[in-house]
């Protein structure tokens, strides 16, 4: 045998534990064939009946099958259980150490498979806010859209949202029907305001402003609770009362619009109805 191969075989060395595990491995194997043959002799000799004689072979194989298995356990427990130990600390390090990356793939799946949204769709998700724009496996990706949560207009900056918050955090979707969306927004006074008057000029202002396409809204609102199983909606135009406070009166407008122009009709109706006056108490009310 040619030099450097024996060099190169002498560098393994194999201890005498190995030896002895492999060893008692063969006996164990070698006892279990000869177990097998002398059993199978036996009954194929004494066992006159075929579907007996069948029956009892394929016992007495599983039968010193499991005999081996055991065998080999036995044998090999104590290396088995360290080579357990040491998988179940590598997966355990390798758990902790990409815990966020396994969060964001499980929060990618779990919106993929909820459908909480779709690209060009509004979402608030903690303090974020704005239209998503790109989201893959790990994260979400939106134009925000602010300040705060009651306006709709850009304000030009970009968030990257890990998918991670959508295990644990709820998700608002302001643009559930899409093509078309019920808008609210809030106009507060005090109760010695002259309200009543801003109440119906809110509502006036609303009917004028969403009449050319209310008619498209409602068909739209129709088709979307046929498709989800729901209940249709009022889509006119409404102004409600809130009393927040003994001394406060918040007047909440209600209006269909087309999804991308939320801001221009309120801003719209707001500016139309103070343009004239601001129905504070100490303003006398138009006629």
């Amino acid at each position: 045998m040619p030099e450097p191969l024996l060099e190169f075989i002498g560098q393994f060395s194999i201890s005498s534990e190995l030896i002895r595990l492999l060893l008692s491995t063969l006996v164990l194997l070698v006892a279990m064939l000869v177990l097998r043959a002398i059993g199978a002799r036996l009954i194929r000799r004494s066992v006159e009946s075929t579907e007996l004689r069948r029956k009892w072979l394929v016992q007495s194989r599983n039968g010193l099958l499991l005999l081996t298995l055991l065998g080999l356990f036995m044998i090999w427990g104590e290396e088995l259980r360290t080579l357990a130990l040491s998988v179940v600390a590598i997966a355990v390090a390798f758990v902790v150490a990409t815990k966020e990356l396994i969060l964001c793939v499980t929060g990618g799946l779990l919106k993929t498979g909820a459908r909480s949204f779709d690209i060009g769709d509004r979402i608030q998700i903690k303090d974020f806010r704005g239209d998503v724009i790109d989201q893959n496996l790990l994260v979400t990706t939106i134009l925000e859209v602010g300040p705060g949560k009651l306006t709709h207009q850009r304000t030009g900056r970009m968030i990257v949202l890990p998918n991670a918050l959508f295990v644990s955090e709820p998700v608002i979707n302001e643009s559930f029907t899409h093509d078309y969306v019920l808008h609210v927004f809030t106009v507060p006074f005090m109760r010695k305001d002259h309200w009543r008057e801003a109440q119906q000029q809110l509502l006036e202002s609303a009917q004028k402003h969403c009449a050319p396409y209310l008619e498209n809204v409602r068909r739209h609102m129709n088709r979307v609770a046929s498709q989800r199983g729901l209940e249709v909606p009022t889509v006119e135009p409404r102004v409600s009362l809130q009393f927040p406070e003994p001394d406060e009166v918040h007047l909440v407008v209600r209006v269909p619009a087309k999804a991308a122009q939320r801001s221009y009709i309120e801003q719209s109706i707001l500016a139309e109805v103070f343009e004239a006056q601001d129905y504070l108490a100490a303003a006398k009310p138009s006629n």
